[in-house]
């Protein structure tokens, strides 16, 4: 058992899990580097399309950003406002913001770029942005309502291209197929989900602008839920997640790819101990055999989950939720 991302061999510990998230409750074999933290699975499965069927969360078509015809005013007036709520720069945007919020996009925003990550990224409206496992594309159907023009998805397990009206294209391809100069890249919960994290993160760093940032949304092992619930961790996710980073072994992919990492936000949620706590009962998140569904939908009471929201602001305000985002940027 050598680890894939620092080469070490000396007292990693061994682990087997089961995959929840559909049911089968297969068995997988993972291992925990005893240097650099990062546990991952000890060999790839063949058929890992397999836990990928067609209903898979990220597969959904996006809901259109706009639901009917507007006039070409409006439209203007609406981009205006809906980049203001996800960037937060722009007087005009600030005014129309006010006096026509859209508090669902602010929400959403906040979501896909922690502790006003899209400041951070510097946005504008002619940022070159790559989505890397994009799935559909919804995040990036949002992002061309709200005037971003220069977009584009990629996504290996997607059956096939997709193109949107107004030219927004979602590709199946990798990283390593990708060229051109990109303002931000992004992976929104896919790093993990690569048999090849080193070479994928030298990829993103290679397409990267001068000035350019890479968002890396993930879970993280170095945390409680971890910690908790072991091989229950709803986060683990057998065997679709090949590697749970630890921020010492992202740190090492990053220095390794000419990367630094400049902020670190937890946006963990209650998530981590709903889904833990399922998989403790022997309970599947998404099985649709009637017993699973009927057993989710009692499992717990409305304090209970009100407990968890109430736990998980705690954790990421102490840096020990079981996810976080990372802006990393090029060394100067």
């Amino acid at each position: 058992m050598t680890c894939r991302i620092c080469s070490n061999a000396d007292g990693n510990v061994a682990y087997k899990v089961r995959e929840m998230n559909l049911g089968f409750r297969e068995w997988f074999s993972y291992f925990q580097c005893s240097r650099c933290g990062c546990l991952q699975i000890r060999a790839f499965p063949p058929d890992i399309g397999k836990y990928y069927p067609p209903t898979y969360y990220s597969f959904g078509a996006p809901e259109p950003a706009v639901s009917r015809p507007v006039s070409r005013i409006r439209a203007l007036t609406r981009g205006i406002r809906d980049r203001y709520a996800i960037v937060g720069r722009g007087i005009a945007g600030r005014i129309l913001h006010g006096f026509w919020p859209n508090p669902g996009l602010e929400e959403q925003a906040a979501a896909w770029f922690p502790g006003e990550g899209a400041k951070e990224a510097g946005l504008t409206r002619r940022s070159r942005i790559l989505d890397v496992g994009s799935g559909a594309g919804k995040i990036l159907v949002q992002l061309q309502a709200a005037g971003f023009s220069r977009l584009l998805g990629i996504d290996a397990f997607v059956e096939s291209d997709l193109e949107y009206p107004g030219g927004l294209r979602i590709l199946k391809r990798t990283i390593h197929e990708v060229s051109g100069r990109w303002d931000l890249i992004m992976f929104h919960h896919s790093f993990e989900h690569m048999a090849d994290p080193e070479q994928a993160l030298d990829a993103a760093a290679n397409l990267l602008s001068p000035n350019g940032t890479c968002l890396i949304r993930l879970p993280l092992v170095s945390s409680y839920a971890w910690e908790h619930y072991g091989v229950d961790w709803v986060q683990l996710d057998a065997p679709r997640h090949f590697f749970l980073h630890s921020i010492e072994s992202l740190g090492r992919l990053a220095r390794h790819a000419g990367l630094s990492i400049s902020k670190i936000v937890y946006d963990s949620g209650p998530f981590q101990f709903l889904g833990s706590e399922l998989y403790r009962r022997d309970i599947p998140l998404h099985s649709t055999a009637p017993a699973d569904v009927e057993a989710r939908a009692a499992a717990f009471t409305a304090s209970e989950l009100s407990e968890f929201d109430r736990q998980a602001r705690a954790l990421n305000a102490a840096g020990r939720g079981d996810q976080a985002a990372f802006y990393l940027r090029r060394v100067r």
